[in-house]
């Protein structure tokens, strides 16, 4: 009650100052202006006078043309009784009534001319012009107060000479409990890391049961995972059940120009969460400011590394009656400080891992609350099942993409169509309809998809083909989906040389209908060799080098990537390494010609289907595998104005295999 109190406080006082603010505004804007009208009201009336030569006076004079004067300080103020027409160096002015000169003295001689003329006269003394000097002043006054308003914007808009020092003040963004809340039902999967970090949310909640036993719950919690599997909103939702206080910010935003600035950054945002105790701290992506020390290319002192060692300092100086828990976030685990990870600091490491099938299931779950489904043709485990290694991120783009769609076609709700077509989006990339290619293009691109499938089908242990088509989708001109039954995070040495065939399926297929090769291939070629490369350096799997592993890899954790890898062997080892890569990769490709052979009505008949159909199905390929023709509707046409019909089709265009997506590394 006291932080929303507090919170309602700051907001009232802030629209206080607004208010304030408006006000003192608008007086100084209707002073200006009052003092610019009334200003130019008297210049106006100053400017009505015609300036005349002391000649020409004595001549409206001794005419007794004048009828009023009034004299300030040997300058005549006077005004004829009828409008004059005046020839002055500006040229003729008409209908004149004021005029002034100076004269150069009164004595009783003139007085008596004007009194026998009749004229009206009387004397002033000369008042000071104030008129003329705020005019004059005008300017500076506006240039000072431009001067103020834009030192009072770089200070931050706050009052005093403290603004001036606010580059050092935290940028944390403060959730309070009367805000939206997140919880655990709001993040769906993750389930042993909702219990890993419920002891934190018991410890908030009722901290004197843990105290009273002499327990010390972790003072820091560190979230790892891939991007996108949720951990920002899982420490969202930690501090939702704990309904405290949840101070956020990135990593990036303690480190600035100048020097100094993330340390002290780092201090006042530990002196904010003291003074709203019990309360959560999240800094995402650790790693911006938590790399290990002396680590970059120079090595030296810099400022990132002031920022660590003040973030150390305050996570160690935590008093027990203090209940403050930091959480981070960060998917590089490695190149974080070794004193960040010691004990008393980050004690726990959460791994926030891939959603497995009840996660997705979970994930969609909740997505899907958000958005109009057509309940009788949306099948969620389907669609969970055929998405392996997404993470939430990925599987909430997916629903998102399918209601965009929808929204295309005028639906009223979602359908499983949409869904389809939005995985096919996210996995595959985008169709490109606009691309034209030649039908010998297309014939070798349909051969080419039909190898990969052929080979996939007919080898023992490898995942079912969920998907082939010919249909250009994203760099990919021709796509081979494959999707597995259950999830897999290891993969045994006949599954790896399965996929091998199954990536040199496609170019064993040109060379044996057209006894050519193409560039179609070029992606496939680096994947096995990527693959054949990690069987032989990585993961033991030649039989020549045995189980062993080559070459130490050597990473500059200050840029975060592995730039160059150490020999740790000879030459000759190295000539053994590319003999063996090579001798995987051909025995691979004879694999696949050997399928191929023995299969070439089937090969034949799912080319001629996809440069039919352009895309085809588990269903479909199972009728073609039966030997029975894939049977489709018409596709619709439609008339133009010059009454020819139009068919609605789509263009095919280059190969590249798309690799399976699953937890593990292949």
């Amino acid at each position: 009650m006291s932080n929303k109190k507090q919170s309602e406080d700051n907001k009232k006082k802030k629209d206080f100052q607004w208010k304030e603010a408006g006000k003192t505004s608008f007086i100084w804007i209707a002073i200006i202006l009052f003092t610019i009208y009334f200003s130019s009201i008297l210049s106006g009336n100053k400017n009505n006078e015609i300036e005349i030569e002391y000649t020409e006076y004595k001549h409206y004079l001794d005419d007794g043309l004048i009828s009023k004067a009034v004299i300030i300080d040997k300058t005549f103020h006077g005004e004829f009784k009828t409008a004059q027409t005046l020839d002055t160096p500006l040229g003729i002015r008409k209908d004149v009534l004021k005029f002034r000169l100076t004269i150069p003295f009164v004595d009783r001689e003139i007085t008596e001319k004007w009194d026998s003329a009749g004229i009206d006269y009387s004397f002033q003394e000369k008042s000071i012009d104030w008129t003329g000097y705020l005019l004059n002043m005008l300017p500076w006054i506006l240039l000072i107060g431009f001067w103020f308003f834009m030192l009072r914007r770089m200070q931050g808009g706050a009052g005093g000479m403290g603004g001036i020092f606010k580059f050092g003040k935290s940028k944390a963004s403060l959730w309070t409990s009367d805000q939206p809340r997140v919880t655990f039902k709001d993040v769906a999967g993750c389930e042993e890391a909702k219990e890993e970090l419920s002891e934190v949310i018991d410890f908030l909640k009722s901290p004197k049961r843990f105290q009273k036993l002499g327990a010390k719950v972790p003072r820091g919690a560190l979230l790892v995972g891939q991007p996108g599997t949720g951990k920002t909103l899982m420490a969202r939702a930690i501090a939702g059940e704990a309904g405290v206080p949840f101070y956020s910010l990135s990593g990036a935003d303690f480190v600035e120009m100048f020097v100094g600035v993330g340390a002290s950054r780092v201090r006042d945002l530990f002196d904010q969460a003291k003074k709203s105790t019990p309360c959560i701290i999240f800094i995402d992506e650790l790693d911006a400011v938590g790399r290990q020390r002396g680590a970059g290319i120079g090595g030296g002192h810099d400022e990132r590394e002031q920022t660590l060692n003040a973030l150390l300092v305050e996570m160690d100086g935590f008093d027990n009656s203090q209940n403050i828990i930091v959480i981070a976030a960060t998917n590089r685990p490695d190149v974080l400080d070794a004193a960040l990870l010691r004990p008393g600091r980050f004690d726990r490491q959460i791994i926030v891992d891939v959603p497995d099938y009840k996660g997705r299931l979970g994930i969609l779950q909740v997505h899907t609350k958000k958005v109009v489904l057509n309940k009788r043709k949306v099948d969620l485990k389907s669609l969970a099942k055929g998405t392996p290694g997404m993470v939430g991120a990925d599987l909430a783009n997916i629903v998102n993409e399918a209601a965009l769609l929808a929204a295309r076609e005028k639906k009223r709700s979602i359908d499983m169509d949409d869904f389809e077509e939005a995985k096919d989006k996210v996995m595959m990339g985008v169709q490109r309809k606009s691309m034209v290619l030649t039908d010998e293009e297309k014939e070798t691109t349909a051969y080419h998809e039909a190898g990969h499938a052929i080979v996939a089908i007919k080898t023992k242990g490898a995942d079912p083909v969920h998907k082939v088509t010919i249909i250009p989708r994203g760099r990919a001109l021709g796509v081979t989906m494959q999707l597995p039954m259950d999830e897999k995070h290891g993969y045994s040495k006949p599954y790896v040389d399965g996929r091998l065939a199954i990536l040199m399926g496609g170019r064993a297929a040109e060379m044996l209908i057209f006894n050519k090769m193409t560039t179609g291939a070029g992606n496939d070629i680096e994947q096995a060799t990527q693959i054949a490369r990690k069987m032989v350096t990585e993961w033991g799997m030649s039989d020549l080098l045995g189980p062993m592993t080559f070459g130490k890899k050597n990473e500059e954790i200050f840029l975060g990537r592995e730039i160059q890898s150490q020999r740790d062997y000879s030459e000759v080892t190295a000539r053994m390494i590319d003999e063996e890569i090579s001798k995987i990769i051909r025995n691979a490709q004879r694999v696949s010609e050997t399928i191929l052979n023995d299969n070439q009505d089937l090969l034949h008949s799912m080319a001629n289907s996809l440069l039919v159909h352009e895309t085809i199905d588990a269903k479909d390929i199972d009728k073609l595998l039966n030997g029975k023709k894939i049977i489709r509707r018409k596709p619709k046409t439609n008339k133009s104005n010059n009454g020819k019909l139009i068919t609605k089709r789509s263009n095919v265009g280059k190969k590249k295999s798309e690799p399976i997506k699953s937890n593990g590394k292949l």
